[in-house]
């Protein structure tokens, strides 16, 4: 499922417009983004956990070369689904 296909679920199933939906999930969208940022969790009770996480820098290979290179460390978002997401699958 894409974007598009998302945006118009949430506007069958809700009862509005596909505009009015396509603003709502931008809407959540952006407050994610925006609370990972700030460096804090978004817990969602029922649907899963959004949070940062920190990958350390560290030595890597160039496949092609085989010449050792650094890799910078950078900042992951994770998403964990909760139990009773899981369980649904």
């Amino acid at each position: 499922m894409n974007k598009a296909e998302l945006v118009s679920k949430i506007a069958d199933d809700a009862g509005i417009t596909k505009v009015q939906a396509g603003a709502a999930l931008t809407s959540f969208m952006e407050a994610v983004t925006k609370t990972l940022k700030s460096g804090n969790k978004l817990i969602l009770v029922g649907f899963g956990t959004f949070s940062v996480s920190k990958r350390a820098a560290r030595k890597g290979r160039n496949p092609q070369t085989g010449e050792t290179i650094k890799i910078k460390a950078k900042k992951l978002a994770r998403f964990k689904a909760s139990k009773e997401l899981s369980g649904k699958l």
